[in-house]
């Protein structure tokens, strides 16, 4: 098996010892994703839609990167720091599934880096 690390500058950079994405075996492994701007690596001001928004895009540079794409997702990984804010991340979220979504976990958890409101994770085949 031979892995490929996928960077970009079109996500934020890494900000702790780990990748933006590793190809192995033909699937794309993303990093999560929090809603950090990649040109100024600070937290984008919002609430939950505003967020996700900024980590889908983050995904989206990711995927492209890795020479792939949202329909190609086969499984996305979601923590929220309140499951009260589900609905609403479902709206935005679900403009980038608008056919055929991925299967996924959502999950509330006590805290996200940088106390994010929305982390997301997808793994893709390339």
């Amino acid at each position: 098996m031979t892995k490929q690390i996928v960077k970009t500058d079109k996500a934020p950079q890494a900000i702790g010892p780990y990748s933006q994405g590793v190809i192995a075996n033909g699937m794309l492994f993303t990093a999560g994703q929090i809603p950090l701007d990649p040109q100024t690596m600070q937290m984008v001001e919002g609430n939950v839609s505003v967020q996700t928004d900024r980590v889908m895009q983050n995904l989206l540079g990711v995927l492209t990167a890795a020479g792939t794409s949202f329909e190609k997702v086969v499984k996305a990984t979601v923590f929220l720091k309140d499951l009260n804010d589900f609905t609403a991340f479902n709206e935005v979220y679900g403009r980038y599934f608008p056919t055929n979504p991925p299967a996924r976990s959502t999950v509330q958890v006590a805290k996200l880096p940088r106390d994010a409101l929305v982390e997301v994770e997808l793994i893709a085949w390339v």
